[in-house]
């Protein structure tokens, strides 16, 4: 007997229909992101509207702030955002440049602490935003983390398309580069998730040592030797998050 709930499953979909690209949408452009017939989606929409999750015109559709109830159990339930924060803010002044701290989430990195300097994305980042592992230096420091057959499943489980001129998107390269992120401990990637924009990316551990999150300092492309000013401070941000996370962990509860 599966516990499969079908109707719930299709609601989520139409959620996550919406995204940064696709903020608002027609009953038939939904349907067809997420390939329910025109019928269902017209129910779940309206559900939808009835609940306060999505607002419509009577012809657009769109999500509403409230969307966000969805996810804040889950974030507020985690102390890493709060730990983190603090380390963050103290490397921004450090670096001068924005820095943040995300987790995996199937193919992707969801970013749960960040601390912008100036915007040098043309991607709003905030809380809760997602970026495509594979392109991102966060999203190869989790990856690499994954125990093998885990990551080649990953692997197997993406879609990697060129958002640049310099993506890696064939999955031997992109074993290749996971397996020098693992052996290094860290990771560069430069211009592969938007022209203009380098990260440096680097593990932070839980308290029974496995990867848990990363942390990353975004900058300009060609604007500084990442790895010879950046990367030492981001290192020591990572290790003293993970001291934090430790000591909470050793907290008589």
């Amino acid at each position: 007997m599966t516990e499969h709930v079908r109707s719930l499953a299709r609601g989520l979909a139409v959620i996550r229909a919406f995204d940064a690209e696709h903020p608002e949408q027609t009953l038939s452009e939904v349907a067809r992101r997420t390939g329910l017939p025109r019928a269902a989606t017209r129910r779940f929409l309206h559900t939808l509207t009835e609940l306060g999750y999505v607002r419509t015109d009577g012809r657009i559709f769109a999500l509403t702030p409230r969307v966000l109830e969805l996810g804040y159990s889950y974030l507020s339930s985690l102390s890493l955002p709060e730990i983190a924060a603090p380390h963050l803010e103290a490397l921004v002044r450090e670096v001068q440049e924005s820095a943040s701290v995300s987790v995996l989430d199937g193919g992707d990195v969801v970013y749960v602490a960040r601390v912008p300097t100036s915007r040098i994305m043309t991607v709003a980042i905030t809380i809760g935003t997602r970026l495509p592992a594979y392109a991102t230096s966060m999203g190869r420091v989790l990856l690499a983390a994954l125990p093998p057959e885990e990551r080649a499943q990953r692997l197997a489980e993406l879609r990697p398309r060129a958002l640049t001129d310099r993506t890696l998107t064939d999955p031997a390269d992109l074993s290749r580069e996971l397996d020098a992120v693992r052996e290094a401990g860290f990771c560069v990637v430069d211009q592969e998730l938007e022209l203009g924009l380098r990260s440096i990316s680097v593990p932070v551990r839980g308290a029974a040592g496995s990867v848990v999150a990363a942390a990353n300092v975004s900058t300009r492309a060609g604007s500084r030797d990442v790895v010879r000013e950046i990367l030492p401070p981001l290192q020591a941000c990572a290790s003293a998050i993970e001291a934090d996370i430790a000591a909470g962990d050793r907290r008589p509860r």
